[in-house]
Parts: C-alpha cells; sequence; structure tokens
C-alpha cells in the first residue's frame, strides 16, 4: 500500500523498514507491562499471531528461498521509477539493509516474545478472566455500540432476533419446496455441493468474475438510493496467499486521499466451503455498494469537517451502516432468486448470533466451545467459519455487538422520518442526511435526523 512514485517516497519506505525494529521494541515493552499486571490473551491466540508475523519475514531477503512479498513488492516498486539504474541499485541495496536490520529483527523479536509468553497462557475465553474484566467488558460494549445497553438487554435483543431470522428462513424453505427441519436445511446448504464453487483455481476464478458481475449490477441501481455518491472507484480482489489463513472471509479497504487507488473490497478464497454461492451477495452489499464502500468514501470526501470526523470512526455507525446495506440491497431488487435471499438472512442471523455469544464469553462465562456449540447449532455456516468468527468475538470483547444493535438504529430513524414526512420522505435524502457528517456515535445520529425532520417539515 505504501506509494512509491518517486525516490523520496522509496527513501521514506526505507526509514520505514528501519522504524519497525524500534516499533516491536515498544510494543513488547508493552506486552510485558499488561501480563505483568495479568493481563494475557487465551493461549490459542499466540499461533494464529506468530503464524502471520512469521509469514512476513519468510523468504529472501531474511532468508533462503523466493523473495517474500514484501520485498518483490519493493523492488517491483523501485524498478518501475524513472531514475538512473545506478540509483536504483542504492535504493534497493538500502531496501534490503532495511529488511534484514530493522523490519526482520523487530519481527524477530515479537515473535520470540510471543512465543515465550504463551507457555503461561491460560484457557480462558471471556474478558472476564482478567483484572477488572467485567468493568472493562462494559465499557467495550458502550464504547462499541455508544448506546448504555447492558450485556444482559444485548444477549435478550440477540436471542429474539435469532428467533425472528429462523421464522423468515422457514419462509424460504417453504419456498424452494424443502421438507424436514431448519436443521435440516441448514445441513442441505452446508453441504450440498450446488452451494459451492470448487476447490480449485477455476473455482476462485469462477468465484472472483461472479462478484464482478455483482458488483456491476449494485453499481447500476446506486443512484436510485444516493443523491451523493462516492468519486472513488471500488474494485473487487482475493486476499493475498500470505495473509488468508488468519484473514476474516470478507473486508474492504479505503481508497487513499490522493487517489492513487480505488476502494478494495477483498474476499478470503483460503477455504471455499467457507465461501457459499448464496452469501456473495450479501457480503459484496455489506463491503462495497450499497454498504461500506458508500459509507466510508464519501465520509472521506467530505469538506469542511474536521479530519477525525472524517477518519475515526465509529463502529456502531459503519458497520451498523454495512448490515443495514444488506437489507437495503433487497429493497433495491439486487439478490436473484431465493437462495441469495436466504445468504441475506443467514448474514443477518451471524450478526444476531454474535449478540448472544459475545455477551455469552465476556458475561455468563461462556467457554469457546459453548459459543461454538450455539453457532453451528443456529447457523447454516461451516464449522471453520464458526470457529474464526468465534475467535475474533474472543480477542475484540464487544465489537460484534455494534453490527446489529447499530442497524437497528438506523432503520428505527428511518422509521421515524417516514412517518413524520409522509410523502415529503425520500430515501435518497435520507440516506444523504446520515452521511453527511462522517461516522457518528449513535446518540448524535439521532440528534442529526431529528434535526434535518424538522427542516424538512419545515421547507
Amino acid at each position: 500500500n505504501h506509494q512509491v512514485d518517486e525516490a523520496s517516497d522509496a527513501e521514506a519506505y526505507v526509514k520505514r523498514l528501519h522504524g519497525v525494529k524500534p516499533l516491536m521494541a515498544a510494543l513488547v515493552g508493552e506486552l510485558e507491562k499488561q501480563e505483568a499486571a495479568g493481563v494475557k490473551p487465551p493461549k490459542f491466540v499466540y499461533d494464529l499471531t506468530v503464524y502471520e508475523a512469521q509469514n512476513l519475514i519468510t523468504g529472501a531477503p531474511f532468508d533462503r528461498g523466493a523473495d517474500s512479498p514484501i520485498w518483490a513488492d519493493f523492488k517491483a516498486k523501485v524498478g518501475k521509477l524513472s531514475i538512473p539504474e545506478a540509483d536504483k541499485a542504492n535504493l534497493i541495496a538500502r531496501g534490503e539493509a532495511g529488511m534484514k536490520d530493522g523490519f526482520g529483527p523487530g519481527y524477530r523479536q515479537l515473535i520470540g516474545h510471543l512465543k515465550a509468553a504463551q507457555a503461561s497462557a491460560g484457557e480462558e475465553d471471556g474478558i472476564w478472566h482478567v483484572p477488572d474484566g467485567e468493568a472493562y467488558y462494559r465499557f467495550q460494549l458502550e464504547n462499541y455500540t455508544t448506546l448504555p445497553l447492558t450485556a444482559a438487554e444485548i444477549h435478550e435483543t440477540g436471542l429474539k432476533e435469532v428467533a425472528r431470522l429462523h421464522e423468515e428462513m422457514r419462509g424460504i424453505m417453504r419456498q424452494v419446496g424443502f421438507t424436514g427441519s431448519l436443521q435440516d436445511f441448514f445441513a442441505f446448504v452446508r453441504t450440498d455441493q450446488q452451494f459451492y464453487y470448487p476447490d480449485s483455481e477455476a473455482g476462485r476464478a469462477q468465484y472472483l468474475a461472479d462478484n464482478e458481475a455483482i458488483l456491476q449490477r449494485a453499481l447500476a441501481k446506486q443512484g436510485q438510493v444516493f443523491g451523493v455518491q462516492p468519486k472513488s472507484d471500488v474494485v473487487v480482489r482475493p486476499v493475498e496467499k500470505w495473509r488468508e489463513k488468519s484473514a476474516a472471509k470478507a473486508f474492504y479497504q479505503n481508497p487513499p486521499q490522493d487517489g492513487s487507488r480505488p476502494g478494495v473490497f477483498y474476499i478470503n478464497l483460503y477455504d471455499m466451503k467457507a465461501a457459499p454461492k448464496y452469501q456473495a451477495a450479501a457480503i459484496l452489499f455489506h463491503e462495497a455498494t450499497p454498504g461500506h464502500h458508500v459509507e466510508t468514501a464519501v465520509a472521506h470526501e467530505l469538506t469542511g469537517i474536521p479530519s477525525f470526523r472524517k477518519f475515526g470512526g465509529e463502529a456502531a455507525f459503519s458497520e451498523g451502516w454495512g448490515l443495514y446495506a444488506e437489507g437495503l440491497a433487497d429493497e433495491m431488487g439486487l439478490y436473484q432468486g431465493p437462495y441469495e435471499e436466504f445468504g441475506r438472512l443467514t448474514m443477518s442471523l451471524m450478526r444476531a448470533v454474535r449478540l448472544v455469544v459475545d455477551t455469552g464469553i465476556h458475561a455468563k462465562r461462556w467457554s469457546r466451545q459453548e459459543a461454538l456449540d450455539y453457532a453451528n447449532a443456529n447457523m447454516p455456516s461451516s464449522d471453520y467459519d464458526n470457529r474464526r468468527e468465534i475467535e475474533r468475538y474472543i480477542v475484540l470483547p464487544g465489537q460484534a455487538c455494534a453490527y446489529y444493535i447499530g442497524k437497528m438504529k438506523i432503520l428505527e430513524l428511518r422509521e421515524r422520518a417516514r412517518k413524520a414526512l409522509g410523502a415529503k420522505f425520500d430515501i435518497r435524502a435520507f440516506h444523504d442526511a446520515a452521511l453527511k457528517s462522517g461516522p457518528l456515535p449513535l446518540p448524535m445520529l439521532e440528534e442529526s435526523i431529528d434535526a434535518w425532520i424538522a427542516e424538512q417539515k419545515a421547507a
């Protein structure tokens, strides 16, 4: 992601490489302070972290073998510069020194510390096991949802929404003529090969091509629901091989301020069983358009507001918007057929299950296995997919609750505006009003929408 358009960019890159060593030394120092205070993640976290860190320093120039991805990338960028060959050679030599003397040693220090710390790590999964863990979790819930909700309230909301979504899924079962229980239907979509791409390069290529077609479908209708649209483009790319094992199944990366590259919707193709066909549309609508790309790019392109308002981020707003966008896509007529509709419901169900499981782990003291058992019993996704999700909730207490809580608030405000404005209500104007100030805490979003409603009524 580090642009190298001229020699000074490469020099800045080299400086950053050397800066990794003191950065990691500082990080290890902070870890040591936390560990002395009794704060350590569960034992399973260490292997995942070490694996990804080790991948960053595997290959030349860190050891023998093919070039590491970061080294190959740096050499390619320098090679494209319009400078004398001798200057290119000098930059590459300095880059190699930066990797050998700064980047590599920094990561080796981190890896060494993590391996040593893992030996005394515990198996308890909830944040309650660390000092002041219960108070910390209460803080995390309000931090991520921006609302004063208790773990018990969130847990109960999750249970109710899981039951409601299960009933909608039974409607899909009837629509496709499936006989049996909902769990039978889950087993059917989890195992029947018609719902999965081949675990091959051809299968992965087809998955990417199909996602590109879905993206174009959404972009063609984007103007129907937004007055203000992103100036930046968005593209579909696979997660790079070196990080796909530990990366999320899909995610969005915003474009830089200089417009040198588009926003990117990344798809993880490591486990094709975790990428069923019926979920592809809903995931893209969440991460790209009308989801994160619209919400993020519009915020970054705003003028007249301070930078922290553009880039700071509020999980309840942004992730709530992403989940809201999955339903908005349904209103736009973007889902094709009952199984894509089922995919939309499965993604909503996952976020409702998060309310139950996150609070279960961190407030009700569920084990990782108890949380996994609940997810496997209530969702059609694979055991592998659910396991990765549970591990995420463990290391980010409270974050998983932001999605559904945020979506519910956006829908509540939209319905309030629709009732108050009647024939004056315009969905495009509502969305523009919701996005005009960048990501906001939900109480501030509510104030902003209420003010907009008053303005529209007075107009």
